[in-house]
């Protein structure tokens, strides 16, 4: 604290303030109507053993899928950035040398707007492939993206793809979910 008797602390009383993270699993998103992934798939490892529960995205062209989310009023409604969760799960693609590139965008929308608009600028992250089946792969955290007419008190939607001209794994990516960042402003959502 500072100050003399009776001054106010000189920090939060509650919440904290500065970046959080909410991880949006694949089983809470779904294909795009057009251009769309493959509906969520539960591929067993071995029994008794965690399932992969993912979307596949082809790699010979670029698939889609959506979801959406509200986030808190802290959000300081500034750039965020995400990382991606994905795996293999063809032998085909063990050989260690390939990449997979995703491109995350986002809109906000606001009460009594009208949810046909354009998402913002996708931003994309390219990551080297496990040369082993199963493996999980985390990618680095993505470059800053700004999520288009963002504002507190919103829903917002976002488009997950697969950029196949920009990577060169000819099969399927599993994608596991996606870990978004946020800066919050305020220490609470009052």
């Amino acid at each position: 604290t500072s100050g003399g008797a009776g001054a106010a602390p000189a920090f939060a009383a509650s919440g904290s303030i500065g970046k959080h993270s909410i991880y949006i699993p694949a089983a809470a998103m779904r294909p795009s109507t057009t251009n769309g992934c493959a509906d969520i798939s539960d591929f067993e490892t071995t029994s008794g053993r965690p399932d992969i529960q993912c979307l596949f995205f082809d790699g010979s062209s670029n698939e889609f899928a959506h979801f959406g989310m509200a986030f808190p009023k802290s959000w300081n409604e500034g750039t965020i950035t995400y990382r991606v969760f994905s795996a293999v799960t063809n032998t085909a693609a063990t050989d260690g040398t390939d990449t997979v590139s995703w491109k995350l965008a986002g809109l906000g929308v606001a009460d009594d707007a009208s949810i046909d608009q354009a998402y913002g600028t996708a931003v994309a992250i390219t990551e080297a492939t496990s040369g082993t089946v199963e493996d999980i792969a985390i990618s680095a955290e993505s470059s800053a993206l700004t999520v288009a007419s963002a504002a507190i008190n919103t829903m917002t939607f976002f488009a997950v793809s697969r950029d196949v001209a920009a990577d060169d794994m000819a099969e399927d990516a599993a994608l596991i979910g996606i870990q978004i960042f946020i800066t919050t402003d305020t220490g609470n959502d009052a």
